[in-house]
């Protein structure tokens, strides 16, 4: 179990590389949604796909730490519900690093599309599946107003360690405590 001053070097790395893949595959996908379909806005899907598929490895192996390593103690104590509040706030987040990209695969899938990242198919196409494009569809546009909600409390939960309570959690989150 890590001491409450420092984090182990994959914690902040597997942090890091999920935190910015996760804001770069939202700006553009906020950016080609309203584009016309043309073949541009095609390869932008497959640059969105590619990046959200390796975000669910990168996911994976971070939960996979997480289970190793064990929770991350706090960097100062806090009142019981605040603590429940971050416990809340990192499972959801944790949670949709996964469901945000099962979904947009599940979405291709129900589509009858082969899955690729970056032109190197992994999951051969099979039987359009409707229904199961649809409620993939359904998830994963819901799924982006639940983690921007999750990314604005993680932020102010982040900032306001800094700030006010000055435990330097941002600091310990950037290899520096």
């Amino acid at each position: 179990m890590l001491n409450s001053r420092s984090l182990s070097l994959p914690t902040i790395f597997l942090h890091w590389i999920i935190a910015i893949a996760f804001i770069g595959v939202f700006a553009l996908g906020l950016y080609m949604v309203d584009l016309p379909r043309s073949p541009d806005k095609f390869q932008l899907y497959d640059i969105h796909k590619s990046i959200g598929f390796l975000i669910l490895l990168v996911a994976i192996i971070r939960i996979i730490w997480r289970v190793k390593e064990g929770a991350i103690p706090p960097a100062s104590p806090m009142p019981a519900w605040q603590e429940k509040l971050g416990k809340a706030v990192h499972g959801m987040l944790m949670l949709a690093t996964l469901a945000m990209p099962l979904s947009g695969i599940l979405m291709s899938m129900g589509g009858g599309r082969a899955i690729e990242v970056f032109g190197v198919q992994v999951i051969a196409a099979g039987e359009k599946m409707p229904m199961l494009q649809e409620t993939a569809s359904t998830i994963h546009g819901m799924a982006v107003y639940v983690l921007v909600a999750l990314f604005v409390l993680h932020g102010v939960g982040a900032l306001k360690h800094q700030l006010i309570d000055k435990d330097g959690t941002i600091t310990r989150m950037l290899g520096r405590a």
